[in-house]
């Protein structure tokens, strides 16, 4: 098993080379800079999570050729990492033909062209980086939705095969299907490969971590506030709504600690059957849900992922409904930001 040392509190700089609102030069010069590492090498994080979108580095209509204007902002972002001594995972958050959140649209597991290109990409950044030591780390692709994990298998490997035609011994993290969810990791292929990270996703309970979010159907007009921890009341209130919720999304009578505990457990029992790594790459609350609901729920799960030794990255630095500092890079809340870098709370 990899010793996944420095990669233990972290968070993501969402918003700003992927899922980006505006593309323009003036966004990507702004949205993050130098002085926002240093903050959160300030909060006492030992890395950061960046996700990228192929589109910034490599357009649709010259496939293989790769922008260096686009690569920049990769390579500052990891200057500034070593300047703070902060370490750096690079996540293909959006890949040629594939986004978790253009499902209808996605054509990357069928077309052999756009899985050459998604290849191609990632030695691209392994011949780039290769210089680099293990304060860097690759992952593959962000939250796969596939109906099932064949063809994810298929494709992860060869990229990996990819990668080790490069740099033998780069960590490279991957991620199980249905939005690296904890209970599909189990469906990933065994791979020979001392220097693999599995990762994992947790927003559990979502009917709390993405209440009222826009782009949720049966949320984004809910009626009431989920809380945390909540009990039997909040359960009756929950069930009485709407029945496609009990379809939809998991919440039990009581949600506490031991709720969150029991959700972990299929990513826990999957390390220790295959004697492996994890990671977990993304969490949060939504900033709607009850400051004092979104700090407990943190503090509870950070707790958990310390016991059992998991490193994580909260979503997200700023904006994107799940903040920690607002469009000036003004700490939001001191509380949260001690909770996720792990720093102890009297």
């Amino acid at each position: 098993m990899i010793k996944f040392n420095g990669f233990m509190a972290g968070v993501n700089l969402g918003g700003w080379i992927s899922q980006y609102w505006n593309a323009g030069k003036e966004h990507f010069d702004s949205f993050i800079r130098k002085t926002d590492i240093a903050q959160i090498a300030s909060w006492g994080m030992d890395h950061v999570r960046l996700p990228i979108d192929y589109m910034v580095l490599e357009d649709d209509d010259k496939p293989f050729t790769y922008k260096e204007e686009g690569f920049l902002y990769v390579d500052s972002c990891i200057q500034w990492c070593k300047e703070y001594n902060l370490n750096i995972i690079l996540d293909l958050h959006r890949a040629p033909g594939y986004a978790f959140h253009s499902l209808n649209e996605n054509r990357l597991f069928e077309d052999e062209h756009l899985q050459q290109r998604y290849i191609k990409l990632w030695q691209e950044f392994a011949r780039r980086y290769k210089g680099h030591g293990s304060n860097l780390v690759f992952e593959l692709l962000n939250e796969i939705v596939e109906p099932n994990s064949d063809r994810w298998n298929k494709l992860s490997k060869r990229a990996i095969e990819g990668i080790r035609e490069i740099d033998k011994e780069r960590v490279i993290i991957i991620g199980g299907n249905h939005y690296n969810s904890v209970n599909t990791l189990h469906e990933l292929d065994r791979i020979e490969d001392k220097n693999l990270v599995y990762t994992f996703h947790f927003y559990e309970p979502h009917i709390l971590t993405h209440q009222k979010a826009s782009w949720e159907p049966l949320l984004k007009d809910l009626e009431f506030e989920i809380e945390y921890p909540s009990d039997e009341k909040l359960y009756e209130v929950y069930l009485s709504k709407d029945e496609r919720f009990k379809k939809q999304y998991a919440f039990d009578k009581i949600v506490d600690k031991e709720y969150l505990r029991r959700y972990l457990q299929p990513a826990i029992d999957f390390a220790k059957e295959r004697n492996v790594t994890l990671y977990c790459g993304e969490y949060g609350v939504i900033d709607h849900a009850p400051m004092e609901s979104n700090l407990r729920w943190h503090k509870d799960l950070s707790d958990l992922l310390t016991e059992y030794g998991i490193g994580r990255a909260v979503w997200t630095y700023k904006l994107m409904s799940f903040p920690m500092v607002d469009k000036d890079s003004i700490v939001l809340n001191r509380e949260l930001i001690d909770i996720v870098s792990n720093k102890k709370i009297n």
